[in-house]
């Protein structure tokens, strides 16, 4: 009786339902009751009794694999015939130990035979990624290896982020690198530019970094390795193989060791510098829709789709994965615990976050913490367009304090700082824009709840959303849109270099004071551009590369970021941990002139040796003069010009605070 009254329920249910919402719900039913599988064998095992293939594909009514002696252009030299197994999986094994052959799966689905793929899971790869490889994974790690360790952080605001393409930080000829555009770049030692400044590892140990954010480096479509004279360039937000590094980047694409080896070396050249690595991993799509590893294994299930069957685009670049669904779910979690295992990967970025769910994202930072307390993860708090995945369930910015242990990019502060991202004309706080004051006041408490800031004048944000400033991640550019460099040049026609590095540095004052995690884009701090190209995804080298010589020319900006930089790590004051914590200790000052932002952080915040460090940011074209209490104090920035330890002392009174810059003092 019970059973007929659900059925009928549900049938009265399905009844109210638009014909679109029942054809998502039919295929929600029917993709839920496919089993999931959570086991350590897919898709590939070596051990004592042999080689042992595992592949998921609930819907398959045929699987088989294929063994290849080379990577590529050759037939196959033997087929292994899959038999059904439990949960979901295809199963075979020989008893031979495979090392040095390739393999790839093929399907059969309503009667067609699917073109073979590597599967999801490949862990090596030959040439373009389209075989996957069968190595000892043992034998690809560099001496000292296990003993290779990232540095500890206590917690995610102690980091300072440094965003960089592999090729733009090397490539050019001024970068003095040998393996250039290569994961052995920033292995190389003691390079230096033509000029003599110190480039590659020994530029990111000057400037005194925590961690580099890697632009994507798992195996990418778009570039093609058989063909690396053509000199192709791509960020690499394309998918192929998430769990084995891009081929471009090693010496050799088609050994498979040497991509691991070299990236191993790489992570492990950093940690020894006492650098961090920072992963940017793209789960929320693939490269290809129907002819992804994905789709060729086990169709439909990996995406979202529309009523009418066809791929939802939440990416804006063709589809996006299903992250509720729990073989996608299983399939995250687990990669990034492959990358944080095999590979001593320090935290992951995620690109367009907000298309993963909540409950993943959680379960990504509990299972990443267990490996290493010290790794941390953030990404972008939005997507790209609408998606079927209610808005309560995405991992919004505004829902960043449903989850643990996450940050979120502020794009508060960004826009607020420099002018907003999509018009290059805008003008921002740090370039004499009026009105938005509050909403820069909004980055500086790092969009936590304050009894000072009013977020009904938020230009973004208009309530406090971030739980704690370990949820916030402070920058002006990123790899995305026009460099700080070329979006102060279109938005200050007819200023001079030197007043657009004066902007410059006003607006990374502000990131790396403000409370939150620092984020900056590699070359900013020799004031490099991209000529004014704002997508510059598979822009030529003469558009992304950082030229070295720069370093030499505007080497006064590159001090004052590492003036900046070394500030921000000796005072804990500007890395408090909770939000508790800001509104005690940050007091902003009443001010009526426009584009002035005045505050002080009091009370030795958060241990500091500094009893109140006081803040004025003048965003305007005029002197503003402030009155300091009396006191010892000692002047740390003053007119674009920044010591940490003091430039002079001050006795307290009348102080000017020059046109475009940031007045910063502190008493013991």
């Amino acid at each position: 009786m019970r059973n007929t009254l659900h059925a009928a329920l549900a049938l009265a249910a399905a009844a109210t339902l638009s014909p679109a919402a029942y054809a998502q719900n039919t295929m929600e039913q029917q993709y839920s009751s496919w089993p999931s599988y959570d086991g350590d064998d897919l898709e590939l095992k070596v051990d004592d009794a042999g080689t042992h293939f595992t592949l998921w594909s609930p819907s398959a009514e045929g699987a088989e694999v294929l063994v290849y002696s080379s990577d590529r252009n050759t037939a196959a030299e033997d087929t292994l015939i899959m038999k059904r197994a439990e949960r979901g999986t295809w199963r075979v094994s020989v008893p031979e130990k495979l090392y040095g052959k390739f393999y790839t799966f093929a399907v059969t689905v309503d009667g067609k035979r699917l073109a073979e793929t590597p599967g999801v899971w490949a862990k090596a790869t030959g040439t373009n990624g389209i075989r996957a490889a069968i190595i000892d994974l043992d034998s690809t790690d560099p001496e000292g290896w296990s003993n290779d360790r990232g540095p500890k952080l206590a917690n995610i605001t102690d980091a300072v982020i440094y965003e960089m393409h592999h090729r733009d930080f090397s490539i050019d000829p001024s970068s003095g690198i040998v393996h250039k555009g290569k994961f052995l770049a920033l292995t190389e030692p003691g390079t230096s530019s033509p000029l003599g400044a110190k480039t590659g590892i020994e530029h990111l140990k000057e400037l005194g970094i925590t961690h580099v954010h890697i632009l994507p480096s798992y195996d990418y479509n778009s570039v093609d390795e058989a063909n690396l004279q053509a000199n192709g360039y791509n960020w690499g937000y394309d998918p192929f193989n998430y769990n084995t590094p891009e081929g471009s980047y090693s010496t050799d694409p088609a050994n498979p060791k040497a991509r691991i080896f070299e990236m191993k070396q790489m992570v492990k050249a950093l940690h020894d510098a006492g650098i961090g690595v920072v992963m940017d991993v793209v789960y929320n799509h693939t490269a290809n829709n129907d002819d992804s590893n994905f789709s060729l294994t086990a169709p439909g299930y990996y995406y979202r789709h529309r009523a009418d069957g066809s791929y939802s685009d939440a990416s804006g670049c063709g589809n996006e994965t299903a992250s509720e669904r729990q073989q996608m779910r299983n399939f995250i979690v687990n990669s990034v615990k492959y990358w944080a295992d095999e590979y001593h990967i320090d935290g992951f970025r995620f690109d367009l976050m907000a298309i993963h769910d909540i409950e993943t994202m959680n379960e990504v930072v509990a299972e990443l913490k267990k490996i290493n307390p010290s790794i941390f993860v953030y990404g972008e708090g939005w997507t790209a367009g609408d998606s079927p995945l209610p808005v309560e369930r995405r991992a919004l910015k505004e829902n960043v304090d449903k989850m643990n242990g996450i940050a979120v990019f502020s794009d508060d502060l960004r826009d607020a700082v420099k002018g907003h991202y999509s018009n290059a004309a805008d003008r921002g706080f740090a370039t004499g824009k009026p009105g938005n004051e509050e909403t820069v006041k909004i980055g500086i408490v790092a969009s936590t709840a304050h009894p000072q800031v009013d977020y009904s004048k938020g230009n973004n944000s208009k309530f406090a959303y971030a739980g704690a400033p370990t949820e916030i991640i402070n920058y002006v550019s990123c790899h995305d849109d026009l460099t700080l460099t070329d979006k102060l040049a279109k938005s200050m026609p007819g200023s001079s270099e030197a007043e657009r590095q004066r902007a410059a540095r006003l607006a990374q004052t502000i990131v790396f004071t403000s409370q939150g995690t620092p984020f900056m884009f590699a070359g900013e701090e020799v004031f490099r551009d991209k000529k004014g190209v704002h997508n510059s995804y598979k822009s030529p080298d003469s558009i992304n590369a950082i030229d070295w010589t720069l370093k030499t020319k505007n080497a006064d900006q590159l001090a004052y970021y590492k003036g900046l930089i070394s500030l921000r790590k000796a005072h804990p004051a500007f890395r408090m941990t909770t939000a508790d914590e800001i509104a005690r200790n940050i007091v902003f000052d009443k001010v009526s002139a426009p584009n002035v932002i005045s505050y002080s952080i009091r009370n030795n915040a958060n241990g500091d040796a500094w009893r109140e460090i006081k803040l004025v940011f003048n965003g305007s074209d005029e002197a503003y003069t402030t009155k300091i209490p009396k006191g010892k104090w000692i002047i740390v920035a003053r007119d674009g010009n920044i010591n940490p330890d003091g430039m002079s002392t001050f006795e307290g009174g009348k102080i000017s605070v020059e046109p475009t810059s940031a007045l910063i003092l502190a008493r013991e």
